[in-house]
C-alpha cells in the first residue's frame, strides 16, 4: 500500500509523523464525507472559542478580530459552495482550521487550548439540539393536522380493533386523537433528551482539561449551552445524548410506522376506509387500476431503519474505555441518518394525512355489526346484578348460536328471557358508539373534550420549544449537493 513520503502539513498531527498515511487508513479515516454538515456547528463554536480566549488573555483583540473574520469568510465560501476542500482535509473541523491558517497569519491560534475531542463533541451537541427543535417542531405539526382531522370527523364512527378482529365501535376522532397522543409523548421525550444534549463540552480539551487559563462557563454563554461539563474525561467520551436523540427518533418512528400500517390496511379493497391522495400514492408500472399507498409503506419500513442506526451505535458504545477512541466517530452517521430519515418521514406522513379522504360511510357499515355491541350486553346485565362472568358467557352463548345459524343475534337477544327487546336494542346500528362515556373514552360527547385536552397540550408543548428553532426543514438539514 503506498505512502507519502511526507506528512501532510494540513494533517494536524504532522510535527509527530515522517511519513503520511497509508492510503487505506486515509480513506477509512477521512470523515469529510459526511461530518462537513458540521461546519456552521464548527464555525460558531470556533468563534466562540476564540473570544473566550482573547477576555481570558490568551489571544490579543487584534488576533481575535483576524481570526473571526477569517472564520467569516470561511462561513461565506461553504454556504455558497466555492468552499475548496484540500487532500488533508480528513474533516470538516481540520478543513475550517486549515483555510483559516491560509486566510490570516495568526490562524494557527485557533487551535490554543483545544483538542478535536471536546471540539467535535461541541459540534455534534450544536447539530442536535437544532435537530432535535425540528423534530419536535415537524412532530407537533403533525399531531395538529390528527386534531384537526378528529374535529373534522364529527360524529363518524368504525371499528375498533384487537387482534385486527373486529371489537368494539369507536369515534373516528377518538381514534385519529390516539395517534395525536403518541406524538406528544414523542416530543416530550426528545425535549428531555434535549436537556442533556444543552451541555457544553468546550473546554474540556482532549480529556484532561488545560493548564491555560479557560473559561468553559464563558463559552458554554456563547453557545446558548444551558449547562456546562463537570467531569472533562466525561465530557469527551460521552455520546449518550446521541444514543437518547436516536431512541427518541426510533420510537416515533416506530408510531409513524404503525399509522403507516393502518393506512395500508384501511385503503386497501377489503377496508375501503380511506381514499388517498394522488399527491400522497403511486401507480402501478404494468396494472392500471392500481393505486398504491406507498408513503405508508414507506413509513411503516423507515421504522426498521431507525431501529438499526440505534442498536448500532449502542454496539459500538459498549465496549469502550474512557475517553475519547475513534470509535465514536462512527456517532455521527447513524444520526444523521435517523435525522434525515424522520424529518421527510413525518413531513410525508402529514401531507397524506391532510389530504386523505376518510369514507366515513363505509366505516360506519363496517361498524354496524351486531356482534359489536356483544359487551354493551354483559354490561347491561351486570348493570342488573349478574356477576360480569356469568353475564360474559350468557352473550357469548348467544353469540355462538348466531355464529353457528340458529338466527340472528338480534332475535336471539330479544327472545331471550335474561335480556330481552329493551337489550335487543343496544345492538341497533350507531347504538354503542355511543356508550362508552367513561373519560378517555370513544363516545363522541366525551371525544369533544379530549380534543379540547389534546389541543391544550399540543399548544404547552409548542410554547416549550426553543423560539430559534425555526422553520420545518432547515435546522440540521444536509447542504446542497454535500454528504
Amino acid at each position: 500500500m503506498a505512502v507519502t513520503e511526507q506528512a501532510p502539513r494540513g494533517q494536524l498531527w504532522h510535527g509527530r509523523f515522517a511519513g503520511g498515511p497509508a492510503e487505506a487508513l486515509q480513506a477509512l479515516n477521512d470523515s469529510l464525507p459526511f461530518d462537513r454538515r458540521l461546519w456552521r456547528e464548527d464555525i460558531e463554536g470556533s468563534r466562540a472559542h476564540v473570544t473566550m480566549l482573547a477576555r481570558v488573555g490568551v489571544l490579543s483583540e487584534d488576533d481575535r478580530a483576524a481570526i473571526c473574520a477569517a472564520l467569516d469568510t470561511v462561513a461565506d465560501e461553504l454556504a455558497a459552495g466555492t468552499f475548496a476542500f484540500a487532500p488533508g482535509d480528513e474533516d470538516i473541523h481540520t478543513a475550517v482550521e486549515r483555510r483559516v491558517t491560509e486566510l490570516t497569519p495568526v490562524g494557527g491560534r485557533l487551535h490554543t487550548g483545544r483538542s478535536r475531542n471536546d471540539q467535535v463533541a461541541t459540534d455534534l451537541r450544536l447539530w442536535t439540539r437544532g435537530a432535535i427543535d425540528e423534530i419536535a417542531g415537524l412532530a407537533l405539526a403533525l399531531g395538529r393536522t390528527l386534531w384537526r382531522r378528529a374535529v373534522e370527523a364529527g360524529d363518524a364512527h368504525l371499528p375498533g380493533y384487537t387482534h385486527l378482529q373486529q371489537a368494539q365501535p369507536v369515534a373516528l376522532a377518538h381514534h385519529l386523537a390516539a395517534h395525536a397522543w403518541a406524538l406528544t409523548r414523542d416530543v416530550e421525550r426528545l425535549l428531555d433528551a434535549r436537556r442533556r444534549v444543552d451541555v457544553s463540552p468546550l473546554g474540556a480539551g482532549a480529556l484532561a482539561g488545560s493548564s491555560l487559563p479557560l473559561d468553559p462557563e464563558l463559552s458554554a454563554s456563547l453557545l446558548g449551552f444551558g449547562a456546562v461539563f463537570e467531569n472533562s474525561l466525561d465530557a469527551v467520551s460521552d455520546r449518550d445524548f446521541v444514543v437518547e436523540t436516536l431512541f427518541a427518533l426510533a420510537l416515533l418512528g416506530v408510531h409513524l410506522s404503525r399509522i403507516g400500517e393502518e393506512i395500508v390496511v384501511w385503503a386497501s379493497t377489503e377496508f375501503g376506509f380511506v381514499e388517498l391522495d394522488d399527491a400522497y400514492a403511486t401507480g402501478s408500472s404494468m396494472m392500471p387500476q392500481k393505486k398504491n399507498p406507498d408513503v405508508a409503506e414507506l413509513a411503516r419500513g423507515k421504522a426498521g431503519r431507525l431501529i438499526g442506526d440505534l442498536t448500532g451505535l449502542l454496539a459500538t458504545l459498549k465496549g469502550l474505555p474512557l475517553t475519547y477512541n475513534k470509535d465514536l466517530q462512527e456517532d455521527k452517521e447513524p444520526l444523521f441518518d435517523a435525522v434525515d430519515t424522520v424529518r421527510l418521514t413525518l413531513l410525508a406522513v402529514d401531507g397524506m394525512l391532510a389530504t386523505a379522504v376518510f369514507r366515513t360511510d363505509v366505516m360506519a357499515r363496517a361498524a354496524s355489526s351486531p356482534y359489536a355491541a356483544a359487551t354493551d350486553l354483559a354490561e347491561w346485565l351486570v348493570m342488573r346484578g349478574v356477576p360480569f362472568r356469568s353475564a360474559h358467557a350468557v352473550v357469548g352463548e348467544l353469540v355462538r348460536r348466531s355464529v353457528a345459524g340458529e338466527g340472528d343475534l338480534v332475535d336471539l337477544v330479544a327472545a331471550d328471557e335474561r335480556l330481552g327487546p329493551e337489550a335487543a336494542r343496544l345492538l341497533e346500528a350507531g347504538a354503542s358508539v355511543h356508550r362508552r362515556t367513561t373519560r378517555g373514552g370513544g363516545a363522541p360527547a366525551v371525544v369533544a373534550d379530549q380534543l379540547g385536552r389534546l389541543r391544550a397540550r399540543l399548544d404547552e408543548l409548542a410554547a416549550a420549544l426553543p423560539p430559534s428553532s425555526g422553520s420545518p426543514g432547515t435546522a440540521g438539514a444536509p447542504e446542497e449537493g454535500r454528504g
